[in-house]
Parts: structure tokens; C-alpha cells; sequence
């Protein structure tokens, strides 16, 4: 006979199904995962930090990714794309993830303690519309140094993510597959203009999230989002982890910043 103990241990991890789907596909949607009252609090922080411009933030100019403004000095220079640094806006960025119901899913999928750098994403995107730009095709270890290519990004939805506001789409099981560097550009993204990368990119998927949906995605899974064709701006936190004997490589940029070590 179950018990609520049994439910409660029973929700920190994925069902058995659930974590082969991960391992073949590279990726996994939890619908739900965070509360409307989370969602709320995160949107309401975000929001503020925002209209207040709260550094360290990212301006689509930066990047100069497709459809971005030009410089700082255009029409739309002042639109942010990223505000950095998650973890220092609102003690919920970081204790929603510290909840058993997320950490014990982050510690089955890495196979032990898990440990969440804050050096890499650690962010809420903020997908605006008119000036919003595109992100072409890339695995996240692009520019990561850690002993093992093994990460877990961590994508939580604060409103609906559709494919007309710009939601992630990634390729299943090309975490499996290892690609010839020929097969990137200079910038480490996967060239479209390829015939085999145009007939492995025909097998995407688009991850379409409702509020407090979360997906988790392997860093080498392929990805891409397309801009936000909407009038509504488009919150998503992005989180990434590692297995805590998966170190960062000494005086890399992955090694620049604390960390965190999320509770057993």
C-alpha cells in the first residue's frame, strides 16, 4: 500500500520510462514543475529587473545574432536579451531548484551529487518582440570546458512558448552523435547550408512550454529558437549543471565563477 512518503520520493524522480525517453532523446518536458505561485514571484522579479535595466544584462546589439539591431545607437539598441546572473535577483531562482522535486530529477539524470556552476547560463531570457533575434543551431558544451561533455541545461517556462514566440527547438538523440568539426562554422554553429546537417535538422522538434513547464536537455543536444513574432515578451530562466566529480577545466571560463552545490 502506498504511503504520501512514497508519493513525495516518488515525485524527486523520473519513472523509469521517463529517464530512457532522456537518454535516447536528450531531452525531457515536465509539465508543471513549478507552481502558478513560483511562476508568479519569478515573473514579478523579472519583470522589475527588466524596467529597472538591473546589471549585469545582455543587449540583443551585443550579439549581433540575425534580426538583432546593429548597435546600441539604433532603433531598438536598448532592448535586453538576458538578464545575467539569476541567482543574485530573487532567492527563488535558486531555491526553486534546490526543491527535492527538481534536485533529486537533476541528481538521477547526472547519477550523483549535482552541482549547478554560475558561470554558465544561470539567466532569464527575455525574448522581446520586434527586436528580438535568432539563435541558430549549437550544442551548449560549444564553449564550456568541464573534465566530461555530460551537463544538464535546465529551460523553465514563465508563459506560454510557442513557435511563434521564438520556443526552443532541438534534435533528438544528436546528443548521441559526434559531428565533424567541418560540420560548424566559425562561431561553433551548425551549418544549415550542409545537405547531411539539413537532413539531420528536418527531424526537430519544437518545445512548446505552458507556465512552470520545464524542459531538461543534455549540452550537447542541437537547439535553436527562432525570434518572438508576437506583441508579448517571452520570460524563460536557464539554469545548467554538472555531477559534482565533473570539474571545470582549470583557467577556463568555466572555472571563473562559484558554485553551487545543491542539497542531497
Amino acid at each position: 500500500m502506498s504511503t504520501d512518503a512514497d508519493a513525495a520520493i516518488l515525485s524527486q524522480r523520473f519513472t523509469p520510462e521517463e529517464q530512457a525517453f532522456f537518454e535516447s532523446n536528450g531531452y525531457i518536458i515536465v509539465r508543471g514543475l513549478a507552481g502558478p505561485d513560483v511562476v508568479t514571484a519569478l515573473s514579478q522579479a523579472t519583470v522589475d529587473g527588466l524596467l529597472r535595466q538591473t546589471p549585469p544584462v545582455e543587449y540583443e546589439a551585443d550579439l549581433q545574432y540575425p534580426g538583432a539591431p546593429a548597435s546600441r545607437a539604433v532603433a531598438g539598441g536598448d532592448t535586453i536579451r538576458r538578464l545575467k546572473e539569476a541567482h543574485g535577483r530573487h532567492p527563488l531562482f535558486t531555491g526553486w531548484v534546490a526543491q527535492p522535486r527538481v534536485s533529486g530529477k537533476l541528481r538521477q539524470l547526472l547519477g550523483g551529487p549535482v552541482v549547478m556552476p554560475l558561470a554558465h547560463h544561470n539567466c532569464i531570457m527575455t525574448k522581446q518582440p520586434v527586436f528580438s533575434s535568432e539563435t541558430h543551431w549549437h550544442q551548449d558544451i560549444r564553449y564550456w570546458s568541464y573534465q566530461r561533455p555530460e551537463l544538464i541545461s535546465l529551460w523553465l517556462a514563465l508563459g506560454h512558448e510557442t513557435q511563434q514566440n521564438g520556443c526552443l527547438e532541438l534534435v533528438p538523440g544528436s546528443h548521441r552523435e559526434t559531428f565533424a568539426p567541418e560540420r560548424f562554422d566559425k562561431a561553433l554553429f551548425f551549418r544549415e547550408d550542409l545537405p547531411e546537417n539539413a537532413a539531420r535538422l528536418s527531424q526537430k522538434i519544437q518545445a512548446e512550454l505552458s507556465p512552470g513547464d520545464a524542459l531538461f536537455f543534455h549540452c550537447r543536444t542541437l537547439h535553436a529558437a527562432g525570434s518572438n513574432q508576437t506583441r508579448q515578451t517571452k520570460y524563460s530562466v536557464v539554469y545548467t549543471f554538472r555531477a559534482a566529480d565533473n570539474l571545470p577545466r582549470p583557467g577556463s571560463r568555466s572555472a571563473a565563477m562559484p558554485e553551487l552545490l545543491l542539497p542531497e
